[in-house]
Parts: structure tokens; C-alpha cells; sequence
């Protein structure tokens, strides 16, 4: 049997650890790593047209399956792309490894061609970070590379001198057992009788969750039944928490709607459930605050707490549920849950007033429809800017749907390679984007990537001909705007001309019959919908707060464009409230 070399070990030890897609661009010194993954039954190469697409595909991958993926960048150009990717990855907890390739090793630090440093440059969108400089180094820094990732919940860098790469590998090297799956965590008796104390002392009690409340659905519901507490979300935290929600008060931040500002700044107690929500601004300063997080790291940095406490939330809510006392009164949530509809029966009517009528569209009325059309497992890839906008008031969750976007790092062009890493997963599933014109074109390149794979992602394209949420950003400030408009092509077109099905949508008659069409298409689709470019609306009274960061209350919605079936769930919690 011949003798493996270090990149055919470097491939093998991927493979074991359930790795079973690389992504990246090949180039010289990520050849012996390629031809490795050639000649190896468990691992698949996906050749996408940028190196930035391939991180966020492998981010996508890792928060749809919740295990580690990979993806690779040849030296210096190459693996740069990846930076923007890979930041995402990590600062959504998704256990992503990246092979940054390298010049070979004796031209380091001599100033060679395409020399660049990777175990430099991705110390900060990292847990680990390291060079190998001898093969008999790989095995170990590797293994360390994949705990971190997968222990930590985030990205780990190995960079791998092309030379290196192809050199023999050592011969007898140990098959250490690799680390691919994490514990729970549970806080300490002491801190839970803390815990205990300050909920049984508080009249009225909110709940705030984030994406650590994933897999914890009955445990928070339960909990926030028997300390009747309305129940607040950020944006990475609605698609765990707010379906099947009697206690649902609706969403905080820049895209907040219904109550949930008012939730959490009227309660005596405030607990954040597995959230980093990163606006400080929309969180009181005049309540205790109790928070629960995984990550140590993330407890009270954002909010001055009265008790922090260490543990992921499904078993914290285990350990805590059995101990309080059932509070016996509704009356502060069911005061929140009148506020939430009150707050959505006005803002929907800017939705509902000739909107199936207008031209151009509302883009409010193409999320409805398209919400209302995509399967109940679809998966939403959603690009940064108003597409979030659209996600967070339209789109209905429902525990199986999934809706991943850069919402931690906040990157434009996500949502198309997202979609590739979702798809790729499972090709029956549907997968669907929330592009935007300006997301689209930056990234476009790898629509091409679907074509080639024959991925059935559809893509749906919002096209108001700007980069809208910075627009808005200009004018809240009192700013004109200026440097924000696209000249945009027939992109359905284009999609054709790439091998795709192409739609073009300009009268919202055509809407959903173009949808359902693309939908049923067996391959890649694009539906090019041509939106109105006026549907952002500011408050009547621009507070100062407003300019300097839009620090307002969710009452006053900065977007002022509906929120879809959001209303009709509100009305229905309402209904259950008890009558005197």
C-alpha cells in the first residue's frame, strides 16, 4: 500500500470528523489537498466562482446540519476571500474549518509572490489559528483545529504550506478520537436558587430570546407559562421561538415591530435567553436583568446584569422550571399581548391599502405572497439590507422552516451562496432566497455555481434599483442620498442566459403564478421582481437618538410597511386572554 501524504491524511482526518464537502477555488498550492479529496469516496469537492461564497456556503451548512464543515483558499489572494465569509460563520457559532493554502514554506517571510500571513490574519474571526510548518505537525494541529471549531462553535484556521501538502506523510501516525459533538451545559445550584429568588421576588416578568433558544421551544414555553411572561425576540431568534407563541410580544431592535420594546422596559425583571442582541440602546437600564448564555464570554456585555448565569438554555429551563412558584396573576401579560396587537393593527395598514394593485410592487406584498407559496420546510437565505426587513415581518416560522442570513455580521451578497451550502444538504428540500438587487450583483458569479451543480435554489429578487437600507440609513440621518443607486439589468435574462429559468415580475398579477412556476421547476430559477423604490417610510418626528443610532422604541416603527401574518397571530393570542 503506498504511503499517504500529508494532504491525503489532512483529507482523511476531515472525513472522520463527518466533513463531507469542501468548498473553495483550486489553485497551485491547494492542488495535492484537491487531489486528495479527487481519490477520496467521502469527501466532495464543490467548485464555486469565489472564495467569499464558499465560507458563507460552508457557514450555511453548518447552521442547517449543526456539524462541521470546511472550506479552502489557495495562498494569499485565494484564502483572503475568505475573510468575509468566515467572519460570519464565526460570529453565528457555526463550526466551520477553513484551510487557508500557503506560499511554500521556505519562501516565508521573504517577501515571495502572493505571500500573505493567514495565521495572522485570521486570529480575529477565529477560536484557533495556526501554521503547519512540518508534517508531522498536521495530524495534531488539525485535530486541535476541529475541537476548537466544534467545541467553541465557530471557525478554526489551519494554514498548509503547499509543499507540505505534498510531502509523505509519518508513517504509525495515532488515530486520536476527534471531538464532533458538544455537551449540555447546566449552571450550578447556587446560581439557580439566585435565579429562583429573583423571579419569585418580581411582579412581572419578560422573556427575551435569541438563537440559543434553539431546540428549547417547550422549555421556554412552559416556563413562560408559569411565570406568565410575555415572550420578546431578536432577529436570530425568531425562527425557534415565535411559532406556536401565546406569549408572543413580537421582535426588539432596528426592525422591531409590535411590543416587545415595551415588554422589556415595563417588567421588573428581564431575562435574556441565549442572546448576544447587540443594541444596547433598545435594552433598559432601569430593570434587573437576568441573562442565560452558553458562552460565558457573551454574559453582561452588553447590559449591566444583576445575575449572569452559565449554561445553554434548554437545560437551564429544565433545572429552573420545577423550582419557581407559579405566579397566579396574568395581568402584565396580558396587558403586553393588547399592546402587540394594538401596536400591529396599525402599522398593517399601509400593507393592506390597494397594495395587490400597486405598481411597482410592494415588496411587502411579494414577501406575503411568497410566505404564503413556500413550503412549510423551506429554507429562506436572506441577504442583509431590506431583505431583512422582509424576513423579520413576513415570513412565518413555524419549526420547520429555517431562515438563516447574516445577522450577526451583517454582510451583503450572503444569500445566494448560503442558499448553495443549504441546498447541498438536502436537494429535495426547497431553498429559497431573499436577494436584493445590490446582494445579487455583488456575488452573481456564483449563480453560476447553481447551474453548474444543477442546484434547484430559487432565487427571488427584490429589485428596487438601490441599495435601499443604506438610503434610508442617509435619510434618517438628514443626509440626501448619494452613491446608492444600480443601474440593473433584465435579470431574469441573465438567469436564462446562464441555463437557469428566468422570471421577470413587474404587475402583482403575475406574482404568484411566476412563483409557483419557478417553485415547480426542477433546477435553479430566478424571479426578478421589480419593486418600488418609495416603499420606505420615516416616523413623523425624527428624534436625535434616531440620528445617532436609531435608538427609539419599536413603537414607533422605522419601516413602516406591515407585518403580514403576524397581525392574525396576535389576534388569536389576544382571543385566548381571560375575560372578567
Amino acid at each position: 500500500m503506498a504511503r499517504q501524504n500529508v494532504a491525503e491524511q489532512f483529507v482523511d482526518i476531515l472525513a472522520r470528523a463527518g466533513v463531507r464537502r469542501l468548498y473553495g477555488v483550486v489553485g497551485d498550492s491547494l492542488n495535492p489537498v484537491v487531489d486528495a479529496v479527487r481519490r477520496n469516496a467521502a469527501i466532495d469537492w464543490v467548485h464555486v466562482r469565489h472564495e467569499e461564497s464558499a465560507a458563507f456556503a460552508a457557514g450555511a451548512e453548518a447552521q442547517i446540519t449543526g456539524k462541521l464543515t470546511a472550506c479552502a483558499g489557495s495562498c494569499g489572494p485565494g484564502n483572503l476571500h475568505l475573510i468575509n465569509g468566515l467572519y460570519d460563520a464565526h460570529r453565528s457559532m457555526a463550526p466551520v474549518l477553513a484551510l487557508a493554502s500557503h506560499i511554500p514554506s521556505s519562501e516565508i517571510g521573504l517577501g515571495y509572490f502572493q505571500e500573505t500571513h493567514p495565521e495572522r490574519l485570521f486570529t480575529e474571526c477565529s477560536h484557533y489559528c495556526e501554521l503547519i510548518s512540518s508534517p508531522r505537525q498536521m495530524p495534531r494541529v488539525l485535530q486541535t483545529a476541529i475541537q476548537h471549531a466544534v467545541g467553541r462553535r465557530g471557525v478554526s484556521v489551519v494554514a498548509l504550506p503547499g509543499d507540505i501538502a505534498g510531502e509523505p506523510a509519518p508513517d504509525r501516525v495515532a488515530r486520536t478520537a476527534l471531538v464532533t459533538t458538544r455537551p449540555t451545559v447546566r449552571p450550578g445550584d447556587d446560581e439557580l436558587d439566585r435565579l429562583v429568588r429573583l423571579i419569585d421576588d418580581a411582579d412581572k416578568v419578560t422573556l427575551f430570546c435569541g438563537s440559543g433558544t434553539a431546540g428549547a421551544h417547550a422549555e421556554v414555553m412552559e416556563f413562560a407559562e408559569k411565570v406568565k411572561a410575555p415572550v420578546g425576540h431578536a432577529l436570530r431568534g425568531k425562527e425557534w421561538i415565535q411559532y406556536d407563541n401565546p406569549f408572543d410580544v413580537g421582535m426588539s431592535g432596528l426592525l422591531g415591530y409590535g411590543a416587545a420594546y415595551e415588554a422589556t422596559h415595563e417588567c421588573d425583571l428581564l431575562i435574556l435567553l441565549g442572546t448576544d442582541f447587540p443594541y444596547n440602546a433598545f435594552l433598559p437600564d432601569d430593570v434587573k436583568i437576568a441573562q442565560v448564555d452558553i458562552r460565558p464570554e457573551h454574559l453582561g456585555r452588553r447590559s449591566k446584569l444583576d445575575l449572569a448565569v452559565w449554561g445553554d438554555v434548554k437545560e437551564t429551563l429544565r433545572c429552573l422550571t420545577p423550582r419557581v412558584k407559579t405566579k397566579k396573576s396574568r395581568r402584565f401579560l396580558d396587558k403586553m399581548l393588547k399592546k402587540h396587537a394594538d401596536a400591529l393593527e396599525g402599522v398593517v395598514k399601509a400593507y393592506t391599502k390597494k397594495v395587490d394593485k400597486h405598481v411597482p410592487l410592494h415588496p411587502e406584498y411579494v414577501a406575503a405572497v411568497l410566505d404564503e407559496t413556500a413550503d412549510d420546510d423551506a429554507v429562506f437565505t436572506i441577504d442583509t439590507g431590506m431583505c431583512n426587513v422582509w424576513a423579520a415581518r413576513y415570513l412565518t416560522p413555524n419549526g420547520r422552516r429555517r431562515i438563516i442570513g447574516s445577522f450577526s455580521h451583517g454582510s451583503m451578497a450572503n444569500a445566494l451562496p448560503m442558499a448553495i451550502g443549504a441546498q447541498l444538504t438536502d436537494r429535495r428540500r426547497q431553498v429559497v432566497t431573499l436577494s436584493g438587487d445590490g446582494g445579487f450583483s455583488m456575488l452573481m458569479g456564483d449563480f453560476l455555481t447553481l447551474v453548474q451543480y444543477d442546484l434547484p435554489v430559487k432565487v427571488v429578487l427584490f429589485d428596487n434599483s438601490s441599495l435601499g437600507m443604506v438610503e434610508l440609513e442617509m435619510m434618517v440621518a438628514g443626509l440626501p442620498s448619494h452613491g446608492t443607486a444600480n443601474t440593473n439589468p433584465d435579470f431574469a435574462a441573465v438567469a436564462e442566459a446562464c441555463g437557469a429559468r428566468g422570471v421577470r415580475v413587474e404587475k402583482p398579477k403575475q406574482l404568484a403564478g411566476a412563483l409557483k412556476d419557478a417553485f415547480r421547476h426542477k433546477g435553479p430559477a430566478l424571479v426578478h421582481v421589480v419593486t418600488d423604490p418609495n416603499a420606505l417610510s420615516i416616523p413623523p418626528k425624527i428624534s436625535a437618538d434616531m440620528v445617532t443610532g436609531f435608538a427609539l422604541s419599536a413603537s414607533k416603527i422605522v419601516l413602516d410597511g406591515g407585518v403580514g401574518r403576524m397581525l392574525q397571530m396576535a389576534r388569536s393570542n389576544l382571543r385566548n386572554v381571560p375575560r372578567p
